[in-house]
This record gives C-alpha cells, structure tokens and sequence, in this order.
C-alpha cells in the first residue's frame, strides 16, 4: 500500500480529519483538486463542539489569533454603521430563520452551557483561517497534502483500494471521501443520497456598493425576501424565493449581485466591485450510510443542506473527528472494522437533524401569509429567555449527545473542561488524542489500553471518574468501579 487512507478533498473537513490520522500514526495522503486555499466566503464562525475539538487539539492558541483578526473586522465595520448599528448592549448570539437572538435572553446558568472551558470563547473564526490552521498543522504531522492533484476514479478489493488521480494511480486500504457535495467518491461508489429538491436562490459575496447606508444591519425579512449585511465590510447575503438557479454554475457578475440585493432589500445600492461570491440553494440530502465497504464519507459527501445557522461546516468537524480516532484504531489492528459502524450510527441522526433544522428555517422565512404567520408565533418564542436559550442551545452543538450504553447523565456528552488542581484541564490531556481515563479519588489501576491521569479537581464535580473517548465523548462516569467501566474500555479501548 502506498497509503493506510487517501483522503479525497483537502477542505476543513479532509484536513482535520487526516490531522486526527496523522497525530495516530496513519500514513494519509489527501488529494485537492485546487492548488491554494479557496477564497470564497463561506463559513464564518464555529460552534461548540467545532471549538472543543480544535481546543482539545492544541488549535485554540493559533485560531484564536485567527479570531481576534475577525473580530477587527467586525469592530470596523460596526464603526462604519454609525448610529444604525443596533445599541450597546444588545448582543448577538446568532438567528433563526432570520430572527434575532439575543445574548442578554440566554439563560447562561442552562447545565448544557456549564464546563466548557476556554473553548467556549472561539467562535469567529472563517473557514479559510481554518483551512490554514489544519494544513499547518496536518505538515507537522507528516501528512502528504497532495494540492493540485484531483481523484477522478477508483476500484474496491477486498483488501483496499486503488484510486486514480490525473496519471497518478494510489494504492490505499481505505478511501474517504471530502470531496463537498457533488462528491465524485459518493457518486462512483454508489451511495444512497435521498432528499428534497431545491426551491430558493441565495447567494453570498463580499463587495464594495455604493448606497450601503441604506441597508439594515444583521439580517432582515421584507417582503420579498432575505438580506444579511456584515458583520464584516462589504459582506452581503440575499435570499429569493422564486427557486433555484437555472445556471448554478455560470459566473457570478456583479449585476446579477445588484439585482438580487435590490429585490430583496428594497434598497437602491449599487455594487461597483465583487471579491468573491457565490450561490446557494436548500437541496437538503444524506447518505443512507457513511461506509460502503472500504468507502466512507463525511462532510458535504455526505450531506448537503442549506447555510443557514452555519451548520455545514461544524457538522463535517464533527464527522472527522468522531471517524479519525475508529478509523486509525482499524488501520492498526487494534480494532476490528465493526467499529466502523458505530460512525453511521452517532453521526447520521446528528446530520439528519440538521437537514430539518435548515428546512424549517426556509418555510418561516418564504414570504407567504401561511409562513408569515407561523413566524409570528415563533417571534413570540424567541423573545423569551426559555426560547431564545432553545434556539441558541441548538445552534451551538451543546445539546448533541451520543446513545452509548449507561446511566450517568455525562455519558455520550462531551466531557466536561473541568479545571484541575495542578492548573491544567481536561481537554490539556487530549492532544495526542489517546482518550484518558481520569480518576478523580476512584483510585483505579492503571489500564495499558489508555492513558491513566490521577488528579485532584479544583471544585467537586460530582463524580470520581471518568473514561474519555479520543473525540472528547464521556464513554463513562460515576463514583464506584463496576461492569460498565470495563465493558466501555473493551468496547472503545480493545
């Protein structure tokens, strides 16, 4: 094998996760059609279980300088608003189906916001930053990020497979697809993708415009449709409703740019420039499964929605996180493939639940009286302090929980950043991504199949120990050694 995995697409999702191989041991090679990091606007900010993974990575301190650059951004672009910027105090903490939610009505004392830790302050970062920071760091680990080199085919054997790139022919045991969501690795590997069709155009761009001060700030609902403006300079999104574009693929002018801000915004503005745009749609599909054989998907291949709430980005986070550590554990023997199975079955209902997220959103926001009225009643909703921490609850991943076997309320969560007596914390002891089993007073012998911390908690938590997965998940807790610590070390830790 010239591989033990080949990666097909080097976005965030590919990157992050051949870092979660590379930091294993894996050979991994990622294929990327693009020789340089894509500069059209998309993702711009991450959410909790994005941060955490990042943060339990050793990530935070470089994407936290990618933070605090777009937060200059912000800060300039608020001071170009003047008095139409929305007054001090009234902070944003996100929005759905365009409906504000704001940061004085979340109830910041919900257990699900409790013990986060540092992780808890990334947010803003953009997706190219991110692209930036996993290439650096997938370097340092050895991994051969192949830029300008496509897949274009590939066989299955029993063994492996072998993957055709351009006048390269790979040979690898696995094959991954990242590859967004036209995905050529779902499509030649036959994959179920099931869904509703598209029935809006939306595009997304930065640009200079003249008579921009006629714009609102934030997002806005008018009569004939959508429109977002910042939070950063020049930064415009515009959602029409008469359906999806004839020509997806044809060039993005100015013009067509105009019109759309003008149709939905009702505001004479002029773009007199475009540094980068694109289109979107609602096409909301998911694989059936995420592995046929030696295939697996995850990212865009794997499921496609709108943008709306920013979920794309973290979903894909997640899946690479949740498949690098398994994956690695086959490649090595330490494993048996089965434990591929349990990929589909944690991340497909999260993906699925995003697709309905990203749906509902579109029917509130359609300019129609049946959509106008529901959205008078969701209004109503997120002008409570138990509605707005809902909504905010579920756009930040907090909710998320895994249905692993047990009865301790952290299980299947993401483990609590708890603040340990020497100084450091929980997610201090993730970086080589070994998973931990901590014990807090349980006084448990140490167990060859994962790393043992004894340490003293700076305020009780609760619980004497507790056995963390390498993707962060709580796999066990409790207070007495029984069954079920040793039946999660065999089930995860073989």
């Amino acid at each position: 094998m010239d591989y033990d995995v080949i990666i097909s697409g080097g976005g965030p999702v590919g990157l992050m996760l051949a870092c979660e191989l590379g930091i294993q041991g894996v050979r991994v090679a990622v294929l990327e059609r693009l020789t340089e990091v894509d500069e059209t606007i998309k993702a711009g900010a991450i959410n909790t279980p994005t941060a955490e993974a990042f943060y339990r990575r050793g990530l935070f301190g470089r994407l936290s300088e990618a933070q605090e650059r777009t937060m200059a951004q912000f800060r300039a672009f608020m001071a170009s608003k003047g008095d139409s910027a929305p007054p001090k105090g009234k902070s944003f903490a996100g929005h759905f189906a365009a409906l504000w939610l704001l940061g004085e009505l979340v109830d910041e004392d919900d257990p699900d916001f409790a013990d986060r830790g540092p992780a808890a302050r990334l947010t803003g970062v953009s997706q190219q930053d991110i692209e930036q920071v996993l290439a650096a760091r997938a370097a340092e680990l050895g991994v051969d990020v192949l830029r300008g080199v496509e897949l274009t085919g590939f066989e299955t054997s029993a063994d492996g497979v072998t993957v055709e790139a351009g006048e390269r022919v790979l040979r690898a045991a696995w094959l991954v697809g990242c590859d967004g969501g036209r995905s050529t690795v779902r499509r030649i590997a036959g994959f179920d993708f099931p869904g509703t069709p598209p029935e809006i155009t939306g595009h997304q761009a930065l640009v200079t415009m003249e008579g921009a001060e006629g714009l609102g700030f934030g997002w806005n609902h008018t009569d004939t449709g959508i429109y977002v403006h910042g939070p950063i300079p020049g930064r415009i999104l515009t959602v029409e409703f008469d359906g999806p574009p004839e020509y997806r693929d044809a060039p993005i002018t100015a013009e067509e740019l105009q019109a759309s801000l003008r149709n939905a915004s009702g505001v004479d503005v002029t773009i007199t420039g475009v540094r980068s745009a694109t289109r979107f749609t609602d096409n909301a599909r998911q694989a059936t499964t995420y592995r046929l054989g030696r295939v697996l998907l995850a990212g865009d291949a794997a499921h496609v929605h709108s943008p709306f709430g920013g979920q794309g980005l973290n979903l894909g986070i997640g899946d690479a996180v949740n498949l690098g550590w398994k994956l690695a554990r086959v490649v090595h023997g330490h494993a048996p493939e089965s434990l591929l199975d349990t990929y589909t079955a944690e991340r497909h209902p999260i993906g699925a639940w995003v697709l309905d997220w990203t749906r509902a959103q579109v029917l509130l926001m359609r300019p129609d009286p049946k959509a106008r009225a529901l959205r008078s009643i969701v209004s109503d909703l997120v002008g409570t302090v138990t509605g707005t921490t809902y909504f905010v609850k579920k756009l930040s991943g907090v909710w998320q929980r895994y249905d692993l076997p047990g009865d301790h309320p952290l299980i299947g969560r993401s483990a609590p950043d708890l603040e340990l007596a020497d100084g450091t914390r929980v997610g201090d002891h993730l970086h080589a991504g070994q998973g931990l089993l901590l014990d807090l007073g349980l006084s448990l012998a140490a167990d060859p199949r994962v790393p043992l911390l004894k340490a003293e908690p700076a305020e009780d938590p609760g619980f004497l120990a507790m056995l963390v997965r390498p993707d962060g998940v709580v796999a066990w807790a409790g207070s007495d050694q029984d069954k079920a610590l040793d039946q999660a070390l065999a089930t995860w830790f073989q």
